[in-house]
């Protein structure tokens, strides 16, 4: 780093939390940025090492993929009937769906919405993963 990066970096720990908060509102005014969106209110995160703020920086998953993993026999005739509550599927589709497992059911969805037609897809005994 460039020797009046470093001089910055060490102005900047020496600093109050208080002082530290108006420097942000100030750089909010100047620069027209909003930082609100960045972190909660009252947070501050700090980090000695990069690969910490790099982890900090990763997106938590928001999407997910539901996976018909397996479908036991006596238990195949169920597992239809639920896929095609869970799905649009005509009867030949979900049936086509049900015998060529592993096979995706629902993708791109919420986690709460994955977690549960797992649940109710393992409840009549399929097994389900979600990715």
């Amino acid at each position: 780093m460039s020797e009046k990066i470093n001089n910055i970096i060490e102005e900047l720990k020496s600093l109050t939390l208080l002082e530290a908060a108006e420097l942000v509102k100030q750089i909010e005014e100047v620069f027209g940025v909003d930082t609100s969106s960045v972190t909660a209110p009252g947070m501050v995160v700090m980090s000695t090492d990069s690969d910490s703020a790099s982890d900090q920086q990763q997106e938590e998953k928001t999407e997910f993929d539901v996976i018909l993993a397996e479908v036991p026999a006596p238990k195949k005739i169920t597992i239809l009937k639920v896929i095609r509550s869970l799905t649009s599927l005509g009867l030949k589709e979900a049936k086509d769906l049900v015998e060529s497992t592993p096979k995706v059911i629902k993708e791109s969805t919420s986690k709460q919405d994955a977690e549960d037609i797992k649940f109710k897809l393992e409840e009549v005994g399929a097994k389900v993963v979600i990715k």
